[in-house]
């Protein structure tokens, strides 16, 4: 699912990568339908390393493998397709303003070419499940951190994804949501899907027993199950 040798990256300004490294001699397998956390103080790298999965960023130095595709050789429309097999939960979330609820978690269906005759129930049931019924008509400055934190799930969950990537995604949910949010991403992972976490949260990760990848300074302190 993911194979990375000895990969490095630094920032980019313009079109070259400047700096010290951001992460540096990262080697890593990752196995389809497994589910990883992954930790390590702030500045460790783990947005860094998300966004390499998530085929924002190209390694400045190494080999790296997505999905059996070599990401620094693949043409971009290759990358471009690849992606559409990824789902990522950002930090940031990153919902479009101007959308409504519904339009904002259709959209990587649409950008795929779905119709939306094909995904309104698909949508709707997971607005459901989410809590979020009653909210698919509201923009995402009517709703409030923890619903728009569940919007950007939604959006990821909705692609029935490959691989699926997110970055500290309990963040502003409450306990009981943030154990549901786990419980479906693991029940994700049991249907062949391959779960990244990154967490500060200690208390599932002491729950949650799933292999942990650690960073520190941008390098990998090590792979263990807790």
């Amino acid at each position: 699912m993911i194979r990375f040798r000895n990969v490095s990256y630094r920032h980019e300004r313009g079109r070259r990568a400047q700096g010290r490294p951001v992460l540096e001699g990262i080697t890593l397998d990752i196995p389809q339908g497994s589910f990883h956390w992954l930790t390590g103080p702030s500045g460790a790298g783990k947005s860094s390393l998300l966004r390499l999965m998530h085929l924002e960023s190209l390694p400045c130095e190494g080999h790296a493998e997505i999905l059996g595709v070599d990401v620094k050789s693949a043409k971009r429309r290759q990358r471009a397709q690849l992606r559409q097999k990824i789902g990522f939960i950002p930090q940031d979330l990153r919902l479009l303003s101007e959308l409504d609820v519904f339009d904002n978690i259709a959209l990587p269906l649409r950008l795929a070419g779905a119709r939306f005759e094909a995904i309104e129930s698909e949508i709707v049931s997971i607005l459901d499940w989410l809590g979020l019924g009653g909210k698919k008509s509201s923009l995402p400055d009517q709703l409030s951190g923890g619903e728009r934190q569940r919007v950007a799930i939604a959006r990821a969950l909705v692609m029935r994804p490959s691989l699926l990537l997110a970055d500290e995604p309990t963040n502003a949910l409450a306990e009981e949501q943030s154990w549901q949010l786990v419980d479906a991403l693991q029940a994700l992972s049991r249907s062949g899907t391959t779960v990244i976490v990154a967490t500060h949260n200690e208390a599932l990760l002491r729950a949650v027993n799933h292999p942990c990848i650690a960073l520190k300074n941008g390098r990998l302190a090590g792979v263990a199950a807790r």
